[in-house]
């Protein structure tokens, strides 16, 4: 037993102060599938031609803090982002576990669902989710075709041309239209205030915890960080809040004062009441807005899921009414709630791909998630050797990362994933170095080698030795390890 969550402090009196609260008054989810290449020669080639476009722009790392050019877009489509609700969320950690969760639990209710998330595992079609599933190729390349000619007039009138992530954002609003969802569940890319996702006036906005990421751009303390983030909660919204740093929710706060939007807090009108780690993933129990759901079995593992679950049935309870004045005195269907949780899935998020010896992939790419993480793996896992694979970015806080993996990796093995962002290996090595000491690192400068050499200090450990492998430091390096390890799937 895990036992009750009764540790997490969150600043009760700061977090209560200053603004209006959400009390409460007392067709089943489709298979989650991470797209491999298309089969289909045709169909591969249009969508290594759409990849190729797309590549010629700004990339995600690149950007105008701007939703001028995006609006653009939305005008000339004809404003597709207002023809359903939609429920947006940001954060620093957690977005798309916590993304995936909702649309599970949506789906559960018979509402038809998109789901708007990035950066994306191993296919770009995963950003881009209908009914719970990818877009198929040949339905993300039409939708490229649709509005490549809107793009194209959108790009002649701007200072600059809309970038990768804009172009992704306006096909997915796009292709939610036209599908038609009943619900939008959109992830920003970076940010809130000027991300290219904040067209939409989402009656729901979540934010999940923050930390210090993408300081460059957002700010290099949680209040500037919140501040950013703060700007998708919109005039009379509600705002489903987890547990943050007291100065992230006073900035969050501050700005529902601002706009009249209601708030949700962890830890006061919803949360975790206890968790207990079971095969597979773990059993909790769940405060909503509108009561307690007992039992609900989640195949992820870690406290940090569970936390995630609560902000997640949160955030549909505000959706559907539940804990408003007019919604009070009720709960959602508990059996529909447990159906929905235990069909969830977040590929790359301390997902087992491989067994003798047992492989994990985890995308954590900052110190905050990287905690989590090896706290999860501490709690989920028996493992008496664990041999950690590292391929981070260079704009991230590597040695934040390195040292919150230092107390549970016996050795790790530094590598590099094929993108242009990722950190030299060499200089990655003389962090790691500095962390774990020389007797605890080796190199390989190439993904795969980097696996071989970790499976061979794994195995050497002896059949019965219980030892794994976690593959971590970057969502690409999860998805390319992923690959390579044969799950097309």
């Amino acid at each position: 037993m895990v036992g009750a969550e009764t540790d997490r402090d969150p600043d009760l009196a700061v977090i209560e102060a200053g603004s209006r609260t959400l009390r409460a008054q007392a067709g089943p989810p489709q298979a989650d599938v991470v797209p491999g290449r298309p089969e289909d020669p045709e169909t591969d080639r249009a969508l290594r031609e759409v990849e190729a476009e797309l590549a010629t722009r700004w990339p995600e790392t690149k950007l105008d803090p701007s939703v001028e050019r995006i609006a653009a877009l939305m005008d000339v489509l004809g404003e597709p982002q207002r023809t359903y609700p939609s429920i947006h969320i940001t954060g620093t950690n957690g977005k798309t576990s916590t993304a995936r969760m909702i649309e599970a639990l949506l789906s559960a209710f018979d509402l038809r669902t998109g789901r708007y998330t990035s950066p994306h595992v191993q296919s770009i079609t995963e950003r881009i989710s209908v009914d719970g599933a990818p877009l198929p190729a040949e339905r993300f390349v039409e939708t490229y075709q649709d509005v490549k000619p809107f793009v194209d007039m959108v790009d002649t009138q701007q200072s600059y041309r809309l970038s990768f992530f804009e172009v992704l954002t306006g096909m997915a609003y796009a292709a939610f239209a036209d599908a038609p969802v009943d619900v939008a569940v959109v992830e920003v890319g970076m940010g809130g205030t000027w991300d290219a996702t904040n067209v939409i006036d989402a009656g729901v906005s979540v934010i999940t915890p923050i930390s210090l990421d993408h300081v460059a751009r957002l700010g290099d303390t949680p209040e500037k960080i919140a501040g950013e983030k703060s700007g998708i909660v919109k005039q009379g919204a509600t705002v489903v809040l987890a547990q943050q740093p007291v100065e992230a929710a006073s900035v969050v706060l501050k700005r529902a004062v601002e706009v009249d939007a209601t708030v949700a807090r962890e830890g006061l009108e919803f949360g975790v009441v206890s968790r207990e780690v079971a095969v597979g993933g773990q059993l909790i129990t769940l405060r909503g807005l509108g009561g307690e759901y007992p039992e609900l079995f989640l195949p992820m593992h870690g406290a940090h899921m569970a936390h995630n679950a609560a902000v997640a049935l949160a955030a549909v309870e505000a959706f559907f009414g539940v804990g408003a004045k007019e919604g009070g005195g009720r709960t959602l269907d508990a059996d529909i709630v447990r159906q929905a949780f235990a069909s969830v899935s977040s590929p790359g998020r301390l997902e087992v791909v491989r067994t003798s010896p047992t492989i994990v992939l985890d995308a954590a790419h900052n110190p905050a998630g990287a905690r989590a993480a090896a706290e999860a793996v501490g709690e989920a896992f028996s493992f008496s050797h664990l041999v950690g694979v590292v391929g981070p970015s260079n704009d991230k806080d590597v040695k934040g990362v390195l040292e919150a993996f230092e107390p549970v990796f016996a050795e790790v093995v530094v590598t590099r994933n094929s993108t242009h962002r990722a950190m030299d290996v060499d200089a990655l090595a003389a962090v790691a170095v500095e962390v774990f000491g020389e007797d605890r690192v080796q190199v390989e400068p190439r993904l795969d080698s980097a696996l071989e050499e970790a499976i061979t200090l794994a195995e050497g450990e002896g059949e019965y030795a219980g030892a794994g492998v976690l593959v971590t430091g970057s969502v690409i390096t999860a998805g390319e390890a992923r690959l390579l390890l044969g799950r097309d799937r």
